[in-house]
């Protein structure tokens, strides 16, 4: 790969791509990164759905074809398909979306480093993700000012390594585990050199979206034993999880990784009681705890996935009085400037 990882090929403008080669040094989980759908025309094509209309909203289109071969032939209303397709409605300008709407610009001491909540730091180790989600909330952060570069990591870890109150760190992006084992076996090394972090918090889509990221030298990663590793996925449905998956998680959490899982509520994706209760149950048969439902991030271009609060609450109260409680993940928003996820709760808004 003379130097150059998949991960970061795909990152780059396409005029400034450089040809795989020897592909068969390179591991199934990457080839696949490396060829993700980014036309909307083939994406239709390949669905039976060539007259289903679509926008160039600036965001492009990125979703591997492991994620693709989950959705209905023919369906536009598809719900993994509605996660990923540019739609006309992310073009409305909607009063309140904004395109940094956790304000995170403020939260940031030093390039790459995100420190809003006491005790845990986020660290975004990379720009690049194996699928782009229509509502990302970071579809417009400026990732050129905070790719950690190696000065700029080598000043991000200076920083951390000065804040002993911190025992916890986030790994984000893009998606972590966008990263070769190579790359991110040196992260892990480098944190795990600084002995107040106890903690390790990785928050990815990769496992879900394409087979065989596990590797065994990822679970020798996140095993560990200087530290204990959390893994959070972010499902949104039941159709994304697959028999590859439950494997995947199983091997995890053998080598002591919690696996959880944290959704976004999307309207015409995942806002029925019929859905919410088929992806919590299917969560826990594939071994994953259901944590967080998120209402949404208010960032432009996503407002037409917005599920207002009261409708969120009716829906949270429904599944309160049909699941488990270790089965129901908590109804949360994320604020600018507060201390902690907010409970979204009866007569809120």
């Amino acid at each position: 790969m003379a130097g150059i990882e998949v991960a970061e090929i795909q990152a780059l403008p396409a005029p400034l791509r450089v040809p795989l080669t020897d592909l068969d040094a390179v591991p199934r989980w990457q080839q696949a990164q490396a060829d993700l759908i980014t036309d909307p025309e083939e994406l239709r094509r390949l669905l039976q759905l060539e007259h289903l209309p679509w926008a160039d909203s600036g965001f492009p289109l990125r979703v591997p074809r492991d994620y693709v071969a989950r959705m209905q032939p023919g369906d536009a209303a598809d719900p993994l398909l509605r996660q990923v397709l540019n739609s006309r409605e992310e073009l409305a300008e909607v009063a309140g979306f904004t395109t940094d709407p956790l304000a995170e610009a403020v939260h940031t001491p030093v390039p790459g480093v995100l420190h809003k909540y006491h005790g845990r730091v986020l660290l975004v180790v990379t720009g690049a993700c194996a699928v782009h989600c229509r509502y990302c909330f970071r579809r417009h952060f400026p990732y050129q000012e905070h790719l950690p570069t190696r000065d700029r990591l080598d000043e991000a870890l200076a920083w951390l390594a000065e804040q002993t109150d911190v025992s916890e760190v986030i790994l984000s992006g893009g998606d972590p585990l966008s990263l070769s084992d190579r790359r991110f076996g040196q992260l892990l090394e480098r944190l795990a050199a600084l002995p107040h972090l106890r903690r390790l918090r990785v928050h990815s889509r990769l496992p879900l979206v394409i087979h065989g990221r596990v590797t065994d030298a990822l679970l020798a990663q996140l095993g560990d034993p200087r530290w204990r590793s959390v893994l959070v996925l972010h499902a949104n449905h039941a159709h994304e999880l697959s028999p590859q998956l439950a494997d995947e998680v199983a091997a995890l959490r053998r080598v002591g990784v919690t696996v959880l899982n944290q959704a976004v509520l999307l309207r015409g994706v995942n806002d029925s009681v019929a859905a919410q209760e088929q992806l919590a149950m299917s969560l826990f048969d594939h071994g994953v705890l259901p944590y967080y439902l998120h209402q949404l991030d208010a960032v432009a271009g996503a407002a037409h996935f917005a599920v207002p609060d009261a409708d969120a609450v009716a829906l949270h109260e429904a599944l309160r009085a049909r699941l488990s409680g270790y089965l129901l993940p908590r109804l949360v928003r994320e604020l600018p400037g507060d201390h902690s996820k907010t409970p979204v709760a009866a007569g809120c808004g």
